[in-house]
């Protein structure tokens, strides 16, 4: 697949183009994303990609095409995956709802930054070493059984708070008790620090969110060249996945936890690349300890219409089974339904806002009945 420095040029442009769109268009003013908006932003980011794929299609073939398409959407899935973590990150820091856009919208951009950093390496390492698919293969394997297990024994996850560097951060520099809007930085106006500079609590979830970027493409960058070396295609998919993905945490921010089974329809996805990897990997074998240096042949080789196919039935199959349990738990009283959210307010008081954003109160002020 040979692809002009034009067509690079043009597609990283358009990319950076709608991220500034998004900023200036929305995160400037902060405010809370309503469900209509998010949704409506994140089937357009969808349509998008969808058309992009098209037109790999036109331009070379439909083999890189779906190629486009089983990559868009594994990493589209393992996007998901990252809304976890942001979630425990905006808990964690009590960030107000209506600043949370900021801090998602530069986190992809690092995360997308990140990325291709690990693509284009990535891409020189495989060009050197093709035996390096074995070192992809058994991470992702590694990743997705300590995922399933993790899942299966319920372990904790790691407050965001307890990271070194994070430790390190508030030790190193002032940083303020509240927010000050959506600044990342402010100077003190009061009191015995008047006039010294400061970090604002937004900017320390930055970075912890800047961090889960770096842990996030380990996992995500083997796992698209599992399913194609091409880089433009590895890059592409990574950014229309990830454009999206704020409105996208806005539209499904009070169903991930009831998505209870998607971590181990994630975990089988990477288990099930890992595994096409490995096979991969054997049938461009050079390593001598392995068939005498020569290609395992023996091995099947797994189509990218088949790879596409298991991904899309795993996420539909875990997603119904979600519901599914969410539905009967609801059934049998085990879970109340409330149209009401929790959010923060810029003194990191837990607060109540209903579906329209308008304040219900003070959550520990609350009747029960009234709680999320």
């Amino acid at each position: 697949m040979h692809v002009p420095v034009w067509v690079w040029a043009i597609t990283i442009v358009v990319v950076l183009g709608f991220f500034v769109f998004d900023f200036y268009s929305h995160v400037r003013s902060p405010h809370e994303p309503t469900i209509k908006e998010s949704a409506g932003w994140t089937i357009f980011y969808m349509v998008i990609a969808l058309i992009f794929g098209g037109v790999v299609w036109v331009l070379w073939d439909h083999e890189h095409a779906t190629q486009f398409y089983t990559g868009w959407v594994t990493e589209q899935a393992l996007s998901v995956d990252n809304l976890f973590v942001f979630s425990l990150i905006m808990a964690s820091f009590k960030i107000p709802r209506k600043y949370q856009q900021k801090v998602l919208l530069i986190g992809i951009v690092l995360a997308l930054v990140f990325r291709l950093i690990f693509i284009m390496l990535g891409a020189a390492i495989i060009a050197a070493w093709s035996d390096v698919f074995y070192l992809f293969a058994i991470f992702l394997i590694y990743t997705a059984v300590k995922l399933l297990i993790d899942e299966i024994n319920d372990a904790p996850e790691t407050d965001p708070n307890d990271m070194l560097i994070i430790k390190w951060l508030r030790k190193v520099v002032h940083v303020t008790p509240r927010y000050h809007g959506d600044k990342l930085t402010h100077r003190e106006e009061s009191g015995k620090k008047k006039g010294k500079f400061a970090l604002t609590p937004l900017f320390v979830a930055l970075a912890a969110i800047g961090l889960i970027d770096v842990m996030f493409a380990f996992d995500s960058i083997p796992a698209i060249y599992g399913i194609t070396s091409e880089p433009f295609l590895v890059f592409s998919t990574n950014a229309f996945a990830l454009m999206g993905l704020r409105q996208m945490f806005f539209l499904i921010d009070g169903l991930l936890d009831r998505l209870v089974y998607l971590p181990y329809g994630l975990g089988i996805i990477l288990l099930f690349i890992g595994v096409k990897l490995l096979f991969h990997a054997l049938h461009e074998n050079n390593l001598p300890f392995i068939n005498g240096g020569e290609d395992v042949s023996s091995i099947p080789e797994i189509s990218t219409i088949t790879s596409l196919l298991v991904i899309v039935g795993v996420l539909v199959i875990t997603v119904l089974l979600s519901l599914w349990k969410d539905k009967r738990d609801e059934s049998q009283g085990g879970v109340s339904i409330s149209h009401n959210h929790y959010d923060w307010d810029d003194f990191g008081n837990k607060i109540v806002r209903n579906k329209k954003g308008e304040l219900v109160g003070k959550a520990e002020e609350l009747p029960e009945a009234q709680l999320p």
